[in-house]
């Protein structure tokens, strides 16, 4: 008896028994080899046609379905971050806006709507990088978070500006045209601000070189980027990225600042009503009086300035944010503990004048709500190494326990000390 006659590929000519997988068409037959080498050769392929479409018209507007609305942006960091209103109207705004521009299509009118980078101005512990990575969870679009800490001046020891798109590029899976449209938010940015106003012998090679470097970044142009990161070599290749479409946000402490925003609010305050004058200005949140003209003060050039159009701050975290910060978000530090300690079967609670103590400590210590944290990893430490080996249950975190662990904490910090 004459055996099956097997099919195969139209286009290889391997058999059904050689390929995983054998597609039946028409008149012929394809393996999924073949499929995936045609859909290679397509994109690349249409790729090409794309480019070209690009120098000569236009190219097509992105899809992102229906957008969230700026309400709806900021109803969802709301979720998450306690307070800071007037910085998430900002930054719902502008991340609108940056969805409505991608989205824009080319008229007759030739109006082209420019993009308004930001900049977050606030105390430690206020909440810029919690609201940046926050967003990121909402965004149909790539986006990074980098410390401008790490980069210096190009050729000294340190990265290259453009090793920030490094990263975003990473995030985007090397697909140059959806990084093109993503968002960066570059952390502590009052670390490269100006060292002094004076000319020195010296290079300010991680401060006023940094901001130079950063200025084609923020405006927009074609910038080669080495994939890999880290410092540029000449031998090494790069991508090149459109940084036009690209989203900055940028934040930092600026700590002093407030002393600038004093010195230039008394300038103003002469003659006749200067003691009205003096009774507006809040003393306790000098911040909300921030402008541009203070960020030039502090050590940020004017270049840098102009192409950060959008200034907002975050107000400092008084007793009662504090509070909510420690119990409402979905991710709070409570919430925290007690899924960690609900995944080894135990039910853990705290008695609400603990949670008062855990906050007047972290007033004390003016850290914001990042005090918050490094106190509940201190009165935690002790339970969450002890507590998964016992045949407890159920664990009460009282006052009194609080204090006993936090005094426990400080006595090993003086020992070593």
């Amino acid at each position: 008896m004459a055996g099956k006659r097997k099919n195969h590929c139209s286009f290889c000519g391997r058999s059904e028994d050689e390929v995983a997988l054998l597609l039946t068409g028409a008149e012929g037959f394809i393996c999924s080899d073949c499929v995936r080498q045609a859909d290679k050769i397509v994109r690349e392929s249409m790729g090409d046609v794309a480019h070209s479409k690009k120098e000569g018209t236009a190219d097509a507007a992105p899809d992102f379905g229906e957008l969230p609305k700026p309400r709806e942006i900021k109803a969802f960091l709301d979720e998450y971050v306690i307070g800071q209103d007037s910085a998430k109207r900002y930054l719902s705004v502008a991340v609108y806006n940056h969805y409505k521009r991608l989205s824009q299509k080319v008229d007759d009118d030739g109006v082209e709507i420019e993009k308004s980078n930001i900049i977050m101005v606030g105390s430690t512990g206020t909440g810029k990088t919690l609201l940046a990575r926050t967003i990121a969870k909402l965004l149909k679009v790539p986006f990074t978070i980098v410390d401008a800490t790490i980069f210096t001046e190009a050729g000294y020891v340190g990265e290259d500006v453009e090793s920030i798109l490094s990263r975003l590029l990473q995030v985007a899976d090397f697909d140059v045209k959806a990084t093109e449209r993503g968002i960066v938010f570059i952390d502590e940015m009052d670390k490269i601000a100006r060292k002094q106003d004076n000319p020195s012998i010296t290079r300010d090679v991680s401060g006023e070189g940094v901001q130079q470097g950063l200025l084609k970044l923020l405006e927009g142009s074609i910038v080669n980027v080495p994939p890999k990161g880290g410092r540029k070599h000449p031998d090494q290749d790069y991508i090149h990225v459109d940084t036009r479409n690209i989203l900055f946000i940028c934040g930092g402490a600026f700590d002093g600042i407030e002393r600038k925003i004093a010195q230039r609010l008394n300038t103003h305050v002469v003659g006749y009503d200067s003691v009205q004058n003096q009774q507006r200005v809040d003393t306790k949140d000098l911040m909300k009086y921030i402008v541009p003209q203070d960020l030039k003060s502090f050590g940020l050039i004017p270049e840098i300035i102009g192409r950060l159009p959008v200034l907002t701050y975050l107000d400092p975290l008084g007793r009662d944010a504090l509070r909510r910060i420690l119990t409402e978000p979905k991710n709070s530090l409570v919430k925290q503990q007690i899924k960690l300690f609900a995944m080894d079967g135990i039910k853990l609670s705290f008695e609400e004048e603990a949670l008062d103590y855990i906050v007047d400590k972290a007033v004390e210590y003016k850290l914001g709500a990042r005090g918050l944290r490094s106190i509940m990893e201190s009165i935690m430490i002790e339970a969450q190494y002890s507590a998964p080996s016992e045949a407890k249950d159920t664990l009460v975190i009282t006052r009194k326990y609080a204090e006993e662990q936090l005094e426990k904490q400080k006595e090993k910090l003086s020992n070593i000390g």
